[in-house]
């Protein structure tokens, strides 16, 4: 469930924080940001279903995913390729949250 939840989590709140990019750096119309708050309405709505025992771990683990997420954003939504900086940190972000997600805990 966590493999669903965290991407489609990420896109939400990309989606509604980038509305609101695009109002203020962009010049777009202000309507814009109806639904950019019903994006990240929907993006709280769906990591509070992640199934991890204590939220501050779910949004650790989340950053990694939120930090990929927003690379493939400036990928496929903004049309800039991202440069191997970009794909080795990444990388790394991904890496931390399986970490945080699958490391082994202690009693």
């Amino acid at each position: 469930m966590t493999f669903l939840i965290y991407p489609l989590a990420a896109l939400a709140e990309i989606a509604g924080c980038f509305a609101v990019w695009a109002v203020w750096r962009q010049g777009a119309s202000p309507l814009w940001l109806g639904p950019g708050l019903l994006s990240l309405a929907v993006f709280a709505g769906l990591l509070a279903l992640a199934p991890v025992e204590a939220a501050g771990r779910a949004y650790a683990a989340y950053g990694g995913v939120y930090v990929a997420g927003s690379i493939l954003w400036l990928w496929l939504v903004e049309g800039r390729t991202p440069d191997r900086w970009d794909v080795i940190g990444g990388a790394i972000c991904l890496l931390g949250a399986a970490v945080i997600l699958f490391g082994p805990r202690g009693g």
